[in-house]
Formats: structure tokens, C-alpha cells, sequence
């Protein structure tokens, strides 16, 4: 029987533990889509307690907490104490076999904290005073953590109105020898849908100094703030879209969309999506013309629970797989910009697994001259952060594209422990790679499969976004 997480967790054959500890396990880190925040890595943050490192802001962490039965003042409550909240996550772990979290959760303490106990009731008291005890160590601070894992590169998720004042104090710090760059999120422009999607225009229009009435204002707003994160290191954009919209003509009827909208008069669904599809078309546009990577992510079903989310509001871990099906359109959109030949790259992510093999064949549609694989399906993100789901994307991306071509993992996460992620991710791409090489399906030419794996961890996504170049 094997030992629980031990130095060859997940490596279940031989191929496997010399890829990933000669090859996988020696490249940096490029976390190219986070959601961490840049002021923290500004003020090189110190954290008082595990629980402030460990639960604060980890809906995944919560969800296991409210399905043991845990009172929610134990899990997002203030009136609740530190240590308390820890307990109840203590109480909660043992149980999640097969969870992806109780992995993740054993690595950091492995990792971060150099403790093997496993997480339990009868072990929390030590592991608490153990890990709080590490956290007074310089090394433990924000960018002690960064550091110590090895990440080059983080790409931050930013909303259009963003100052970015953290990211231009991190550009001049020539102490930080991680790149912290900014991501477009334009999300709040183009959901016309949205009660606060006004007000948000005003803000837009006061940061960008354009005054929005009609829809080639707003287009001119999102220039000038595209202008300004180009000028501040920006190589990538990303859109959290429920679905992926498309409606032929959409540039001929959105400005009358966009006005009907401004006079206060109700849109239909199909001038909501008019107006999204000519929004989106516009950005894409304009990331091909600045070369940079259009990130999409769609399929989820947000708020599910309506008396928490007006309790506790968004992100804190009441959202679902939707399993709307819009293939048609997201080809459609592509296609549209290709047609101009300002289709940029593009990676994209559906939260329903079910999605895997089109978004490949999709992909696969879309070559770019001398760009190695242009449109990438993206790693298996949120709920499909699993051994079992990540599997099943990876084999989907190398029976129907080139898996050699792969960019990798990203942590998606607001916790500067995730980079263990990166870990989980390689050591089960090693693992499957290994599985095909000595069940006889690919050459045992360890220089070539060792190339491959670094070349998925690290550098395929330092090429395709350009972390390279800045």
C-alpha cells in the first residue's frame, strides 16, 4: 500500500515519476489567470492565522463547510472567531475522499507549511499552533509564498475601471522578481442586461473621460481604458459570460439596441444579444490589433440560491454548472472574426465537462499561421478541478488536437497557497502520459516526453501569452 500523499502522490508508474520529477517538477510557475490581489503583493501581506490564508475568500473551502452541516456564521461570519472557523473545516475534510480539495489542502500543509498530519478534529489544535507559527516566518509573507513557489508570471483578473495603481507600484518595485500584470475584464460593459449596468457607465465614463450616450462612445471608453492597460503591461483579456452570444447582423441593430436601452425602455432577448454580440465582436477586435490572448469563460449558472446571494452576494459559492448549449455561436463568433483576420488568440473554458470534445474540434477549425494551436481549449477550470475531470480534458484535447501544444494550468483562485495546483495538475499530466508510454501507445523517448511535459507546465504558456517579452 502506498503512503498518502507521499513524493510520488499520483505517479503510478515509472514514466510517470521521471517525467514529473526530472522534468515537470523543475519549471517556474505562469499563473495566466488569477484572481489574487495585486494590492496584497504591493504590501507583501502578512497573515495573522491559517484560517485568514487558508478559508478567507475559498468558496471551494466553504461548499464543503455548509454540506457538513456547518452554521454559516462558522463559514463567512464575523461574529465567528478565526479558530472556531478552522475547527469546522477541520470537522468537514476527513470526510472528503475523493475530493480534489482534501489533496489540495495536504499539499499546502506539506508545501507551505512542512507538516504531514492529515486535517481532523483530533488534529486541528496542533496543526493550527504549528502553521500560525510559520506564518510569523519572513518567508510567509505574500511574496515569501510566491517566491517559494516559483511563480514568474501572475496574471491578475481587472476591471476596465481599475486604476491599476498596485500594478504601476509593482512595475517599479525592483525588489518583486515576479511579473504582475493586468487582465482586461470587461464583464460589467457588456452585460446591458443587468440593473447596474448604467451606473457602471457613469463610472466608466468618469475614468475614461469620454461621455457614453450612444454605443460608439461606450466603444471609444473601452479603447482608451485598453489603451491604458496596454500601457501598463497588459497581455491578456477575459470574459465570464453565462453564455457565449452570437446573432448575425448584430453591428447594423446594436446601436439602436444601445439607445433603446439608454431611453429606459425594456430590451428583448434577442436585442440583449444583438448588443452582445457587437460588443464582444468590437473587443475581439481590438485584442487582435494589441496581440492579445482572448480568454473565454461561460457555463456557469450564477447565484443559484437567491436568499444567499442577497445575503452574502456573488462569488461566495452559490453558483452551478449551466449546461446551456451554444456551440453554433462560439463558432460563429470566431468565424466572424477570422473572417477579417482579426481573430486573436483565444483559449476557451466551458464549466460543463460535456463541452470538452466540441470546444477541441472547434479549436481545431481555427489554425493560426506560424501560432502554435491559436484557439486553445482551456485547462478544466472550477468544478472540473478534479483528477478525474482534468483526465478526461487532457484526453480530449490530445485525441482530437495536439496535446504537445497544451498551455497548461492556472490556479483561477483567490488564495496565494493554489500554486500547489500547478503540482496537482502536473503530477496527473505525468501520470497519464506515463500510463499511454508503458501501456505500449507512445515511444518510451524519455527526452522528447520530458520536453513535452515542460513545454505543457511552463513553456508553451510563456510563448503564447509573451510573459517572454515584458
Amino acid at each position: 500500500m502506498k503512503a498518502f500523499a507521499d513524493n510520488n502522490f499520483l505517479l503510478c508508474n515509472e514514466t510517470a515519476k521521471t517525467l514529473y520529477h526530472d522534468y515537470a517538477s523543475k519549471v517556474a510557475v505562469i499563473d495566466y489567470h488569477c484572481h489574487v490581489d495585486p494590492k496584497e503583493i504591493a504590501q507583501n501581506r502578512r497573515f495573522d492565522n491559517l484560517t485568514q490564508i487558508w478559508l478567507g475568500g475559498d468558496h471551494y473551502k466553504w461548499r464543503l463547510m455548509r454540506a457538513n452541516g456547518e452554521d454559516e456564521k462558522l463559514v463567512t461570519g464575523s461574529e465567528s472567531s478565526d479558530y472556531d472557523k478552522f475547527l469546522a473545516f477541520a470537522r468537514a475534510i476527513p470526510k472528503a475522499i475523493g475530493n480534489p480539495i482534501y489533496h489540495w489542502t495536504h499539499l499546502e500543509l506539506k508545501r507551505y507549511f512542512d507538516c504531514d498530519l492529515t486535517v481532523s478534529p483530533e488534529t486541528a489544535d496542533e496543526i493550527w499552533q504549528h502553521c500560525n507559527s510559520r506564518l510569523a516566518e519572513d518567508t510567509m509573507s505574500v511574496r515569501g509564498i510566491i517566491e517559494k513557489s516559483k511563480v514568474v508570471a501572475i496574471a491578475t483578473t481587472d476591471d476596465p475601471i481599475d486604476t491599476l495603481e498596485w500594478h504601476k507600484m509593482l512595475a517599479e518595485d525592483n525588489t518583486l522578481k515576479t511579473k504582475v500584470l493586468p487582465t482586461f475584464r470587461p464583464d460589467k460593459a457588456v452585460n446591458i442586461d443587468k440593473p447596474t449596468f448604467f451606473d457602471y457607465l457613469k463610472t466608466l465614463q468618469s475614468v475614461s473621460g469620454v461621455q457614453i450616450k450612444s454605443l460608439d462612445d461606450l466603444y471609444a471608453a473601452l479603447e482608451s481604458r485598453m489603451d491604458f492597460f496596454d500601457t501598463m503591461g497588459c497581455l491578456t483579456s477575459d470574459h465570464g459570460l453565462d453564455y457565449v452570444p452570437f446573432e448575425a447582423n448584430a453591428q447594423t441593430y446594436a446601436p439602436g439596441v444601445f439607445l433603446k436601452a439608454y431611453s429606459g425602455d425594456k430590451l428583448t432577448a434577442l436585442e440583449i444579444n444583438q448588443y452582445k454580440t457587437a460588443l464582444m465582436t468590437f473587443l475581439g477586435k481590438q485584442y487582435s490589433k494589441r496581440g492579445w490572448v482572448m480568454q473565454l469563460h461561460y457555463g456557469a449558472l450564477r447565484n443559484v440560491n437567491s436568499s444567499m446571494f442577497a445575503k452574502l452576494g456573488p462569488d461566495t459559492g452559490y453558483d452551478a454548472i449551466s449546461s446551456y448549449e451554444c456551440s453554433r455561436n462560439i463558432a460563429s463568433f470566431l468565424d466572424f472574426l477570422e473572417q477579417t483576420n482579426e481573430l486573436p488568440k483565444t483559449v476557451l473554458y466551458s464549466l460543463n465537462p460535456n463541452d470538452d470534445a466540441m470546444l477541441v474540434s472547434i479549436a481545431g477549425c481555427f489554425p493560426g499561421n506560424s501560432i502554435m494551436s491559436k484557439v486553445q481549449h482551456g485547462s478544466a477550470w472550477w468544478f472540473n478541478d478534479t483528477k478525474p475531470a482534468m483526465e478526461a480534458q487532457l484526453i480530449n484535447l490530445a485525441s482530437g488536437g495536439l496535446l504537445g501544444n497544451f498551455i497548461g494550468m492556472l490556479t483561477d483562485s483567490r488564495s496565494f497557497l493554489s500554486y500547489t495546483r500547478h503540482e496537482y495538475f502536473r503530477r496527473i499530466l505525468c501520470n497519464l502520459i506515463g500510463n499511454w508510454v508503458e501501456c505500449g501507445e507512445y515511444p518510451n523517448d524519455l527526452k522528447s516526453l520530458g520536453e513535452m511535459v515542460s513545454n505543457i507546465s511552463y513553456f508553451n504558456a510563456l510563448n503564447y501569452f509573451g510573459f517572454n517579452k515584458v
